[in-house]
């Protein structure tokens, strides 16, 4: 089973990473690559996605660590 996908989302100290659904952060970073370092591995452990956002707060980039449900061919 799937974890929570992992969201590195702008935070009022930096950068935090915050499962899906979560009010409180997981961890917080002082850089957007810390927080993306952090939350990857934590993807990774959970078979999860990894959402990055942008200091806006709209989604920059995915990065699937799970059962792909689609899965490229070749």
């Amino acid at each position: 089973m799937a974890g929570k996908n992992q969201h590195v989302v702008p935070h009022q100290e930096g950068w935090a990473v915050k499962g899906a659904g979560n009010q409180r952060a997981t961890s917080v970073h002082d850089t957007q690559q810390k927080a993306i370092d952090a939350g990857r591995d934590i993807a990774r452990h959970q078979k999860s996605e990894l959402v990055i956002h942008r200091p806006n707060g709209r989604i920059r980039d995915k990065d699937s660590h799970g059962n792909d449900s689609f899965p490229p061919k070749g």
